[in-house]
């Protein structure tokens, strides 16, 4: 991949200068969701897929972006000195984003870029593409230009990137764990104070599936930030009866004690979920301790349901499809993942399994849909790197 990057950025911006290529991994949320921004755990891997890039310097200001996955497209310019959100500029936002919350924490550019992006994370999938991008770019930049910056801190700008440049009010889950990756490990995240610990994925016998429902969504045009200031509402309310300075600072057992505080039920749904889905993630990862994947599973479908009937942010075509896979024998857990409203769910299948499961899921989900899903049997990879 490598060799095919390099001759594609010399045959679109020329030969000559150090061209340095550069690789950064998707991500897969296990179990943990919509809690990294309510203060709660999160249990994320990088995966082996994700974004490749290759950057040159320049020697003016000027910025020129291509993607090989948008090959109709022309090379997009853009300059160092207009660093401005706008609709009509695309993926290239997310590393424009980037470039920006550099410069407003204080770290100079020297200069513009050529810049080449391929991915092969599914388009729209919440495998975290966006996320993705953005701790490449920074990385790719901290090398080019000697910034010496940490992994953990570019995994904050490329959040203050997403959230201030393009307007979505994620939380951290998605860039730490792309810039934190580490082979055959998920990453045990307290997302209130950025305290984690890596936890061997050892699944004997078992594979991770991506099921990819093929419906597109946007976090931007999505509910997700409707999501969020449900919680944070929420939240308000319960503080007026005790001190906690986030929802998933909450137990079951003191959230049941204080709900009646949240006077509106579906504001108690949406807090409901994140204290529980919360807690689930905590007794998931001692279960992956323990090698109960069994148990393990049954969180991952325990998070689903919550995330369907408390949350409401799964949707026709992800209830399919775990729905469907949770009818095969050999799959022992079984979840949307990502923010929802479409994009994929993440399945743990024995390996005996794994053929009939693509097949039969991928049957019902066309019967149901009218379109079929894609399916990715995936492995837990590093994180980002120079090739």
């Amino acid at each position: 991949m490598k060799d095919r990057i390099y001759k594609r950025f010399q045959e679109l911006y020329g030969a000559g200068g150090e061209i340095g290529v550069y690789f950064a991994p998707g991500r897969v949320n296990l179990i943990g969701e919509h809690t990294d921004y309510n203060g709660g755990h999160v249990f994320p891997c990088a995966l082996t897929i994700g974004t490749y890039g290759a950057v040159r310097k320049r020697n003016d200001r000027k910025l020129r972006f291509y993607s090989m996955n948008f090959e109709h497209l022309p090379v997009i310019e853009s300059g160092l000195d207009d660093l401005k959100p706008r609709r009509n500029a695309g993926w290239t936002n997310y590393p424009k984003g980037v470039m920006w919350a550099l410069e407003e924490k204080g770290y100079e550019l020297p200069c513009g870029v050529d810049l080449m992006l391929y991915g092969n994370i599914p388009n729209g999938s919440g495998l975290s593409s966006s996320a993705s991008i953005e701790v490449l770019t920074g990385y790719m930049l901290n090398d080019l230009f000697d910034l010496g910056i940490s992994n953990q801190e570019l995994a904050l700008i490329g959040q203050f990137s997403e959230n201030r440049f393009n307007g979505v009010n994620c939380g951290i889950m998605d860039q730490f764990a792309i810039a934190m990756g580490r082979r055959d490990h998920a990453i045990f995240l307290d997302t209130a104070d950025l305290s984690y610990e890596y936890a061997p994925i050892r699944l004997e016998g078992a594979r991770i599936v991506i099921s990819c429902s093929n419906k597109k969504r946007g976090l931007g045009d999505s509910k997700y930030n409707e999501r969020r200031a449900e919680c944070e509402k929420a939240l308000e309310e319960i503080k007026r009866e005790i001190p906690v300075d986030s929802l998933g600072a909450l137990t079951e057992e003191q959230f049941e004690k204080v709900k009646g505080a949240v006077k509106d039920p579906v504001r108690r749904k949406r807090a409901k979920h994140a204290v529980y889905e919360n807690q689930r993630t905590v007794k998931a990862v001692e279960a992956l301790k323990t090698n109960d994947l069994n148990l393990f599973g049954k969180l991952m479908n325990e998070s689903h349901i919550s995330l369907r009937d408390d949350y409401e942010v799964t949707g026709k075509e992800l209830d399919t499809l775990v729905e469907s896979a949770w009818k095969v024998k050999g799959v022992l857990g079984s979840r949307m993942t990502g923010a929802g409203f479409g994009g994929c769910t993440v399945s743990i299948v024995k390996d005996d399994a794994v053929e009939y499961f693509i097949r039969q899921v991928g049957r019902s989900y066309k019967k149901a849909m009218g379109y079929k899903a894609d399916f990715y049997v995936v492995e837990v990879g590093d994180g980002p790197v120079k090739l």
